[in-house]
């Protein structure tokens, strides 16, 4: 957008880290509002998002990315490429750490060996601090600062809120010269058709068990709007085989009735009006190998984050 103050201040930056550190939560956290969905699951992002935050003459662009892990599957590899890809193209890197873990998982460890690779600095998030004792907290920052590649660090509990304004603010400073990129009243660029169908995918992930999640896919094939401001919400999920269509059913379709009425609440709480949803379960064998999906979800189909 066009910004003609010349004391404005804008820039991106990447949110990092391994499965569940916690990159969601502190993005709903930072903006104040759901705009990345969180589940206990890991790998539970698939692409990247954008949260905007607004700091008196400061815009920052938080981009939540995907969780870094060793990928075999094309999904996964695109994944982390695209999470990888946020960070090269952030002004600040933010990594972070699930405190609670107590220790530096291989995931962690693997994500800074690249970033020492790249010579690239970070900020270092560690996050859950709620769930370690204050020993333990000082022993793994200390363990972690010894790798020599972060610039600064903050100890956060992103699900309370316990030292985020404090990293907010220092982020803040740290933002270079420039137009806002996004109108002020922004918290997101995440279309709400796209929103709708993550929401959906939630509501699932919260719903099945084991592998099956990884198999599914949502999409919003149908938005009417109102004139009473009321929204209609046509939704396709997609799992790769037959049987796994019963699951998602669930006995006489219980299962599909409760992550339809549970993503209408929170859609109507999002968007503050009356939703309807229905939601249909079709199988396409292999989705994982269409090219589409990935391109609606901002992802590169023939990514190899290791080449």
């Amino acid at each position: 957008m066009n910004n003609n103050d010349i004391n404005t201040h804008c820039g991106f930056v990447g949110l990092i880290g391994a499965p569940n550190a916690g990159k969601s939560t502190l993005l709903n956290q930072l903006v104040g509002a759901k705009v990345s969905i969180v589940t206990h699951k890991v790998q539970t992002t698939r692409n990247r998002i954008v949260g905007i935050v607004m700091r008196g003459k400061t815009q920052i662009v938080f981009v939540d990315t995907p969780g870094i892990f060793k990928a075999s599957r094309r999904l996964e590899k695109a994944m982390v490429d695209a999470a990888w890809q946020g960070a090269k193209e952030a002004d600040v890197i933010c990594l972070l750490v699930d405190a609670a873990r107590r220790n530096i998982n291989d995931e962690t460890l693997a994500i800074i060996e690249t970033l020492k690779q790249q010579e690239k600095k970070a900020v270092l998030l560690l996050n859950k601090i709620d769930l370690i004792e204050k020993e333990q907290l000082l022993a793994l920052t200390a363990e972690l600062n010894a790798h020599g590649i972060f610039s600064e660090t903050f100890m956060i509990s992103a699900k309370k809120g316990s030292g985020v304004k404090d990293f907010s603010k220092h982020i803040a400073d740290k933002m270079p010269k420039g137009p806002f990129l996004y109108d002020p009243d922004m918290i997101t660029d995440l279309p709400m058709r796209l929103f709708a169908a993550e929401v959906t995918r939630e509501k699932l992930f919260l719903q099945l068990q084991q592998e099956l999640p990884y198999s599914v896919a949502v999409e919003t094939e149908n938005w009417e709007e109102f004139d009473n401001g009321s929204i209609k919400i046509s939704q396709v999920i997609y799992v790769m085989r037959d049987n796994q269509k019963a699951i998602v059913l669930g006995k006489g379709g219980s299962r599909i009735k409760r992550v339809g009425e549970a993503a209408r609440k929170e859609l109507q709480d999002v968007f503050e009006t009356k939703v309807h949803i229905s939601l249909f379960v079709k199988t396409r064998q292999n989705w994982v190998e269409d090219p589409e999906r990935y391109l609606e979800w901002g992802l590169d189909f023939n990514a190899d984050p290791s080449s």
